[in-house]
């Protein structure tokens, strides 16, 4: 693994490289809210076995990222950034497809970056994300404090161990959410709703059915409204938010790696 530091929007931006020779991908992960790329380790190792080149960076307030923890006042300043590490991908491997993976708020992020950079794209996969009809900006905003209840580390998994490890990371934060955060939320739903599909662009989704914090329904609907004629998904029975952490998470690897041969083969 290399680490990289790259000038983002409002910042210092930290970027892992998990790194192949001779690729025949690039694998883009983009992370979830309040937490970091080094919880991405397994997949990334996944891919990389797969023959990916495989970068991720932490978001702005995230992770080893310069700025205030958790706050985004911009979601379209976090799709540039994210736009600068596909850049240093490219530099490292000209003219090899690059794949986009996000999760949660990171799925909103790949979403809306498909939207203003879509040509750059081979596939897009989303994982639990946050677009479409989801409910708690609009129930945080109308309150007038917000209220300090962290994520229930039980919603992400069936698997108690992946739990306790996020409890006791460091680099998540595990504090309330920020107003202004929840107010960009709010708005990159709307710009993501309005923003048009993505046409072409082969999409993978994948959700647990009983993810409460992403709650697969909302998803839908954005899902949807994004969807061109190549769209794949996959819904995994009993599965929390976090599909890559969950007990079946076998099963969704082999989704994600048969679904990039499909894409790379046509």
């Amino acid at each position: 693994m290399a680490e990289h530091v790259l000038a983002g929007a409002h910042g210092t931006l930290a970027v892992r490289e998990w790194p192949h020779d001779r690729p025949r991908y690039m694998a883009l992960l983009v992370h979830g809210y309040g937490e970091h790329i080094g919880r991405y380790e397994e997949l990334a190792g996944v891919l990389v076995t797969h023959g990916a080149a495989v970068f991720g960076p932490d978001h702005t307030g995230h992770g080893r990222s310069a700025g205030e923890r958790v706050l985004i006042e911009d979601f379209e300043d976090v799709v540039t950034d994210v736009h600068t590490v596909a850049d240093l991908a490219r530099d490292a491997h000209s003219g090899v497809p690059l794949v986009m993976v996000g999760h949660s708020m990171g799925g909103l992020i790949a979403a809306r970056f498909a939207q203003r950079y879509g040509t750059e794209l081979a596939a897009l996969v989303l994982s639990g994300p946050v677009i479409g009809a989801w409910e708690l900006p609009g129930a945080l905003l109308a309150l007038d404090e917000i209220p300090d209840t962290p994520i229930s580390p039980a919603s992400l998994s069936r698997d108690p161990a992946v739990g306790a490890a996020y409890r006791a990371d460091p680099l998540v934060w595990h504090g309330p959410m920020k107003r202004p955060t929840v107010e960009a939320f709010a708005r990159t739903l709307e710009t993501v709703s309005s923003g048009g599909g993505v046409g072409p662009l082969p999409l993978l989704w994948l959700h647990g059915d009983d993810d409460r914090l992403v709650p697969l329904a909302g998803s839908r609907v954005g899902v949807e409204e994004l969807r061109g004629g190549k769209c794949t998904e996959r819904i995994y029975a009993g599965a929390r938010h976090e599909v890559f952490n969950e007990t079946t998470k076998a099963a969704v690897f082999a989704d994600v790696t048969d679904f990039i041969d499909t894409v790379l083969t046509r």
